[in-house]
C-alpha cells in the first residue's frame, strides 16, 4: 500500500499544490492498479505528525511519499535529509512559532530519506519534469513532518519513506509574476513518478546530484 500526503494551505494562501498533487497522484496510481491513498495534513507543528502517525497506523503502507509547497523553487525537490530542528520564520496555522526546538527530544540530529532519490531524479528528468535533489527541507512544518515520518518509520522497518517539495502552481501567482511554477498535472505526475521509481528500485543509482553551497 502507498500513502501520499500533502498539506493544507498556509501563509495566507487559498490552496496548497502539495495536496492537489498528492490527491491526483494517488488517483493516477490507483488507475494503474496500485493501492494508493492520499491524506491532507494540517500545517501545524505537532499536529501534522500526529495526523500522519494515525494514517501510518490505519493504512500500514509499504511506501510513504509526503509532499509540501516550496514557493520560489523552480523544480521538484527530492529531499535527502530531515534535521531535528524546528525554527519557524512565520507562524504555523495555529499561531505556533517554535525557535531552535527539537522535533523529537533526544532524537538523532538527522535522518536520511529511504526513497531512492537519485533514481527518482533520473526518472523525473527522463519524463522532462524539472527536478533536483535538495539538501535541505528548511526548518518549518515540512522538515518537521519529514523528520517525524522518518522517526516513526523506525518502528516499521519494512516501510520506506521520504519528502518531496513542489513549486507554486501557476494559478497561485498574480498576472505577470516571474516566480517559477509548475502546472498541477505535472506536479501530480512527478509524485507518481517518485512512487513508481521507488517500487522499481531496490538500490539507488550512484549519480552526482550534490550541491556546492
Amino acid at each position: 500500500m502507498i500513502l501520499l500526503t500533502g498539506f493544507e494551505p498556509f501563509g495566507g494562501e487559498s490552496t496548497n499544490p502539495s495536496w492537489s498533487a498528492a490527491r491526483e497522484a494517488a488517483a493516477r496510481l490507483r488507475a494503474e492498479g496500485l493501492d494508493a491513498q492520499a491524506v491532507e495534513l494540517p500545517c501545524v507543528f505537532g499536529d501534522a505528525i500526529r495526523v500522519l502517525e494515525a494514517a501510518l497506523e490505519r493504512y500500514r503502507p509499504e511506501l510513504v511519499v509526503c509532499a509540501g509547497q516550496a514557493g520560489g523553487r523552480p523544480r521538484i525537490s527530492l529531499e535527502r535529509i530531515a534535521i531535528n530542528c524546528d525554527d519557524a520564520r512565520i507562524p504555523d496555522n495555529a499561531g505556533n512559532s517554535p525557535v531552535d526546538r527539537p522535533v523529537v527530544d533526544g532524537g538523532p540530529a538527522a535522518y536520511f530519506s529511504t526513497l531512492p532519490v537519485k533514481a527518482a531524479l533520473a526518472a523525473l528528468l527522463a519524463a522532462e519534469i524539472p527536478a533536483e535533489v535538495s539538501q535541505t527541507a528548511g526548518t518549518y512544518v515540512c522538515n518537521h513532518l519529514f523528520y517525524g515520518l522518518m522517526h516513526a518509520l523506525r518502528r516499521q522497518p519494512g516501510t520506506r519513506g521520504g519528502f518531496v517539495h513542489v513549486p507554486y502552481e501557476p494559478a497561485q501567482l498574480p498576472p505577470g509574476s516571474t516566480e517559477p511554477s509548475l502546472p498541477p498535472q505535472q506536479q501530480a505526475e512527478a509524485l507518481a513518478v517518485v512512487v513508481r521509481s521507488a517500487l522499481a528500485t531496490t538500490e539507488d543509482l550512484k549519480i552526482a546530484a550534490g550541491a556546492t553551497h
